[in-house]
């Protein structure tokens, strides 16, 4: 390592700033994604990118202390024109953003300089990883809103199981009223060019009550109607390449059987996992029934909102949600009941008890 008086005291101070700099926005951004998002993956890579990246040599560290002036560093004092003092948290993140790729550039062209012990291209190496990251965190932070309302009950209205004479827009008018957070629109019968109308009437409607429209198995569809997320079963587009395809405020469901299948899905993308059959159920009579076992194994498996389907009524809700549900999906049990409104309530009153 050089000696001190071979490094510029002025160029140490820069790279000690922008060390420090890095440091403070990369742990800003760290608790967000640990703290209020719970979500393991991007908190591991903050965590591993800011050891990796203030890992300095002991004498060399002895040299960036050496030249520190923080009393005498006239940048603390100056603030830029119009700069806001409280800011939304997507703002913050994007603000934090820029300041650790600001601070990496720095390093990255101050580790160039021959007496400088330090690693360029892992500098930049790192801020083009941050970019990344960023993304994922922000698309996150967005979806927070709506990922809240999961714990809500879920109905799904099946086009298959509405009752003759009942309309989709009647059924979810009368869920919503019934206390129903988030409404699913299924349909495997209809084309998309019958089903795009019925898909933007209950589109508003949730829009109108603060509730969640999500479309079953069409992007398409769900993108025509700026609905509030899609949900996929296995066999349908995958989670990592709907993902991509959907803006960043869209939230992502899958349907799961297996422990496997709702860990790829976390790690995909997914902002939810729906598990099930709980139970055999005649809205899906070839379905796989995982039962109560299966929940919990899936739930001690992943962190994302679990949605338990299949076979769940007024009677059973409860023991689902004690196995680790966040919440419940129901159809039959609703659509096809005789007070519709009602038999929500009930459901709905069981989850929150």
């Amino acid at each position: 390592m050089s000696s001190p008086e071979s490094i510029p005291r002025e160029a140490l101070r820069i790279i000690d700033a922008n060390l420090n700099r890095f440091g403070e926005g990369l742990r800003f951004l760290e608790d967000l994604a640990r703290l209020l998002l719970n979500d393991a993956t991007l908190t591991q890579q903050f965590r591993i990118m800011r050891h990796e990246m203030l890992k300095v040599d002991p004498s060399f560290q002895q040299q960036l202390l050496n030249a520190r002036n923080a009393g005498g560093d006239v940048g603390i004092s100056i603030e830029a024109p119009g700069e806001e003092k409280q800011r939304e948290l997507p703002i913050m993140v994007m603000a934090n953003s820029r300041r650790v790729q600001e601070s990496l550039r720095v390093l990255e062209e101050m580790a160039k300089i021959p007496e400088v012990k330090l690693d360029s291209e892992k500098f930049k190496q790192a801020r083009f990883n941050i970019y990344t990251i960023e993304q994922a965190l922000l698309s996150k932070l967005l979806r927070q809103d709506k990922i809240k309302c999961l714990p809500g009950l879920y109905i799904i209205i099946d086009t298959q199981a509405l009752v003759k004479g009942r309309s989709h827009i009647d059924v979810a008018s009368q869920v919503i009223r019934g206390g129903a957070r988030t409404i699913q629109l299924r349909d495997k019968l209809r084309s998309k060019k019958e089903l795009l109308p019925i898909a933007q009437q209950l589109r508003n409607l949730c829009a109108e009550h603060g509730v969640l429209f999500i479309v079953n198995d069409y992007l398409d569809l769900a993108l025509a109607t700026d609905a509030d997320g899609l949900h996929l079963g296995q066999n349908d587009l995958p989670v990592g390449v709907a993902r991509k395809l959907m803006p960043i405020n869209k939230i992502l469901g899958c349907s799961t059987t297996t422990v496997n299948q709702a860990i790829t899905a976390e790690s995909e993308g997914a902002d939810y996992i729906a598990v099930g059959s709980i139970y055999p159920t005649a809205s899906k009579e070839m379905a796989e029934v995982v039962g109560l076992d299966g929940l919990r194994q899936i739930r001690q498996a992943v962190t994302l909102p679990l949605i338990a389907i299949g076979g769940i009524t007024k009677d059973n809700a409860a023991e689902v949600m004690a196995v680790g549900a966040d919440s419940v999906a129901v159809i039959s049990a609703v659509v096809q009941a005789e007070d519709i409104e009602e038999a929500t309530r009930e459901i709905a009153e069981t989850l929150e008890a």
